[in-house]
């Protein structure tokens, strides 16, 4: 049976509802087709696509190697679907070569920039007024805004984990978050007391809140990934700390959790990785940083023996 471009989405979106992926998955999938749909120009039967046709779409993308490669992969779930289904007789996706992702740096928080952060949550900087001596206010949202940096640190959580998180998720008198990953994949996240309090602090305001409702909210709305984001860039600007995002927080969790002793497979298990390739680039930075202090503290070269 022969179905054309569309009508393969369609019943790929029921397909992929029937298995509750995430929406941003759906998000992410449904973008990629909305593009090459239109890059066809046409609607085509679905087998009558050609690997040709997909890497001239890719190659033809003004987007980064990493973007790319989202294309591939979602370009890649629809075929794998359309093949069991026998809408297809190959796999067209799997002939062509996804695109390498960019490495980029890793550069985690200091010690100095999450202390410039917190200290900067409760008041703005000081600013002048014509006639008026400098001065400065109070900001809203300093309990929320405190407890996300601590647990954001404290759990390598994703920023998409922390804005759907639920207050039904959260086990304070345990202090463990149970969060939902890629392929919505559950497993639980441990975090301290200091932690523990700060979150407390801000949901005391909130204890008659039904249990299903966010847990972090944004003037009563939920806390989208995007507003999470924007508030994190405007506590950076505020605190001076440059390029704040999400994931520097999970960037800054793993590579400390391994410099203080952490083993990488326990590590793997918390970020929700499913292969060790992250964590190995996370192991080299921390080895790197090991081997340097180990050379400054060496008695061998401080002692000239």
């Amino acid at each position: 049976m022969q179905i054309t471009f569309t009508q393969a989405l369609e019943g790929f979106e029921l397909y992929c509802q029937a298995r509750r992926l995430s929406k941003h998955t759906l998000s992410d999938y449904f973008t990629t087709y909305r593009k090459f749909s239109r890059w066809l120009d046409d609607d085509p039967p679905l087998e009558t696509i050609t690997r040709r046709q997909i890497t001239q779409f890719i190659a033809a993308q003004p987007v980064s190697a990493k973007t790319a490669l989202n294309y591939h992969t979602g370009l890649s779930a629809l075929w794998t679907w359309a093949l069991k289904e026998n809408l297809v007789h190959e796999h067209t996706v799997r002939r062509v070569d996804p695109p390498e992702p960019e490495k980029r740096t890793i550069a985690p928080y200091t010690q100095a920039d999450l202390q410039a952060m917190l200290n900067s949550l409760e008041r703005t900087n000081k600013y002048k007024r014509p006639g008026k001596k400098a001065s400065n206010h109070s900001l809203p949202n300093v309990d929320r805004n405190r407890a996300i940096i601590l647990l954001l640190l404290d759990t390598g959580m994703r920023a998409s984990e922390l804005a759907e998180a639920k207050i039904n998720q959260l086990d304070l008198r345990n202090r463990r978050i149970r969060v939902f990953g890629k392929g919505a994949k559950e497993r639980t996240l441990p975090f301290v007391a200091q932690t523990g309090q700060a979150i407390w602090r801000y949901l005391l305001p909130r204890k008659d809140e039904p249990i299903n409702a966010p847990l972090f909210e944004a003037a009563g709305r939920t806390l989208t990934r995007t507003r999470l984001t924007k508030q994190l860039q405007s506590i950076g600007e505020h605190a001076g700390v440059h390029a704040v995002t999400c994931h520097r927080f999970r960037h800054t969790f793993a590579i400390t959790y391994l410099r203080n002793g952490g083993d990488p497979y326990t590590l793997q298990i918390l970020l929700g990785h499913t292969s060790m390739d992250m964590v190995k680039r996370y192991l080299s930075i921390a080895q790197a940083d090991i081997e340097a202090r180990h050379h400054h503290a060496s008695p061998v070269a401080n002692w000239n023996l």
